[in-house]
């Protein structure tokens, strides 16, 4: 190979390296404009003391000992987000794979089904949480109304502190569609023979569902759980219209009592080391998942 043509393959071979670059270069500024940049500024501001008027003063780890150990709700607040996220996560994940396996039967009308699923998802979450006011309501609530014409007197839900934490549990359900969609697309992945070689051995529904459809659908089982904990660790539009935390700080989320922190009580460096707290716990719990992950998720191909 010539000289020349050694040349002309290492400037091909760096036009496209540039190439790749520019076209990876809307998504690398954006994220260092809008999450690399802000992540450092707040873990600076982290060690200061800032009410946003004055200059701020640096403090050391004094504002992260407050919310170790000096602050009480910051474990509050963590507590029950922990407790919402361990409760609702699962919850959906299995009431949508049972509303997923459903539509994943041949039956008429079965996109009209899979729409009127769906669509509840894509409504914002303020309006959302003014029709849980309404349903929730213990005097007008139709859930109550209904309770009811049954016998049962509901609870007061809302305005009653044993059980404000799971009416937000439930009303999470709402919105299930996305995962709905995605269990879909796993369980339409899955190959039709292994269920016709089960049938020939005799497999029931039942058997048929423990030992092929979970196997197969694990890796979609997982992407559910591991980005619906990272989004409930996150929970606040609910919490900050329909209970603004109580009643008794029941509903107290960390993220809702970050934003009192900082933008009700205007401590800047406290609400950024709560931030970075619940940053660093939810990182934990996400490694914890790909550990437990590796046991029982089963991706195609890895036996070979």
């Amino acid at each position: 190979m010539t000289a020349q043509a050694l040349r002309s393959g290492k400037r091909r071979e760096i036009r496209d390296e540039l190439t790749g670059w520019l076209f990876a270069a809307p998504w690398t500024v954006g994220f260092l404009i809008f999450t690399a940049l802000p992540m450092l500024a707040s873990a600076a501001i982290s060690v200061m003391d800032w009410n946003f008027i004055s200059t701020p003063k640096f403090v050391g780890l004094a504002n992260w000992q407050k919310a170790l150990a000096d602050d009480p709700l910051v474990l509050q607040s963590l507590r029950v987000t922990t407790l919402f996220a361990m409760t609702s996560v699962p919850l959906q994940a299995v009431f949508s794979l049972f509303i997923a396996l459903l539509l994943n039967q041949p039956i008429r009308g079965l996109r009209f089904f899979r729409t009127v699923f769906y669509l509840p998802s894509v409504v914002s979450g303020v309006a959302l949480a003014m029709l849980y006011r309404w349903l929730l309501s213990p005097d007008m609530g139709l859930i109550n109304y209904a309770l009811a014409q049954i016998g049962i007197d509901g609870p007061a839900w809302l305005l009653d502190p044993d059980w404000a934490l799971p009416a937000l549990v439930l009303t999470t359900l709402w919105g299930i569609g996305g995962m709905i969609i995605i269990y879909l697309a796993a369980l339409q992945g899955v190959p039709t023979e292994l269920y016709e070689a089960a049938e020939v051995d005799g497999a029931r529904a039942w058997d048929k569902l423990r030992a092929i459809t979970i196997p197969m659908i694990s890796p979609a089982v997982f992407f559910q759980v591991t980005m619906g904990l990272i989004a409930a660790f996150q929970q606040f539009v609910s919490a900050q219209v329909l209970t603004q935390g109580g009643p008794n700080n029941a509903t107290l989320f960390s993220v809702l009592y970050l934003y009192r922190v900082a933008f009700q009580q205007f401590r800047m460096g406290f609400a950024a080391a709560i931030a970075w707290l619940l940053f660093f716990f939810i990182l934990a719990v996400t490694a914890i998942l790909f550990k437990l992950g590796g046991v029982w998720v089963y991706y195609e191909g890895m036996m070979e």
